[in-house]
């Protein structure tokens, strides 16, 4: 987080002061990335020790609620985040929809299937040519990661990636961190903003997240809103920090600053 002593962090402080103050507050977190580091096994991530006590004295307050909005399939994001099961959750990039322990379901058509399927076909076929390179399947669409490749190879696998669903058609491209994603329904993070914003009537959203996909949700912010980019890369949020590590600590003094504002 930026030194006390910048104007910016003063700024942030004050900012994070008047959202605490809200009568209805909403906390919006990606995780990967911003509440739990970048890991080689997706599978093995956790929120970072020190953001887990803040998040659950921020679960604990009145009129106060802490959601996680993730490009994971919905299955994937509850594993990792140990939520429980009233958790409110946003995977697949706001197609899988989570609330109160009921799961929207996805109902694709036959011809949707199919695509998927065919796209499928191709992207393993190219992931099976580049060591390091992993087919993440989720509900929804298909990611190509690249983290582990030899980073010299990631733009022809990419190419061929986005040849092969432009061939198919009917795909929504995302990029992400050492990820290509090829969705099959247009769904955003914003979109999910939107439907937990509405969920708990929530009077102003603080949401933090780290990669270009978050763009989507911070475009969402209103008035009395903050948002909040992790790490480097341009950004619609109005604050930055420097990383997981960070949010642990913003996430820390909200909890803080929200307990004295509603008696926690």
């Amino acid at each position: 987080m930026a030194q006390s002593a910048t104007p910016q962090a003063h700024a942030f402080a004050a900012a994070l002061a008047a959202i605490a103050r809200t009568d209805r507050l909403l906390v919006a977190l990606d995780f990967d990335g911003t509440v739990s580091p970048i890991v080689d096994r997706p599978a093995a991530a956790r929120v970072l020790p020190e953001a887990v006590g803040a998040i659950a004295q921020l679960e604990a307050l009145p009129h106060t609620w802490v959601a996680y909005v993730s490009g994971r399939p919905l299955d994937s994001l509850a594993s990792v985040t140990e939520a429980d099961p009233n958790a409110l959750l946003i995977g697949s990039h706001g197609a899988e929809v989570r609330l109160d322990g009921g799961t929207v379901e996805l109902s694709l058509s036959d011809d949707e299937r199919d695509r998927l399927a065919e796209l499928d076909a191709a992207l393993t076929e190219l992931v099976d040519a580049n060591p390091g390179a992993m087919l993440e399947h989720k509900p929804v669409g298909l990611g190509v990661h690249s983290r582990l490749m030899d980073q010299h190879g990631v733009p022809a696998l990419h190419a061929a990636a986005r040849s092969a669903a432009k061939q198919i058609g009917g795909f929504l491209e995302r990029g992400g961190k050492d990820i290509l994603e090829f969705a099959i329904r247009d769904a955003t993070k914003g979109d999910g903003i939107d439907v937990l914003r509405s969920r708990v009537g929530a009077t102003a959203v603080l949401y933090a997240g780290d990669d270009v996909t978050d763009e989507d949700a911070f475009a969402r912010m209103r008035e009395g809103d903050l948002g909040v980019k992790v790490g480097d890369g341009d950004t619609a949020a109005g604050f930055r920090v420097a990383d997981p590590k960070a949010v642990a600590v913003m996430l820390g003094l909200l909890a803080g600053a929200r307990a004295n504002a509603v008696g926690g």
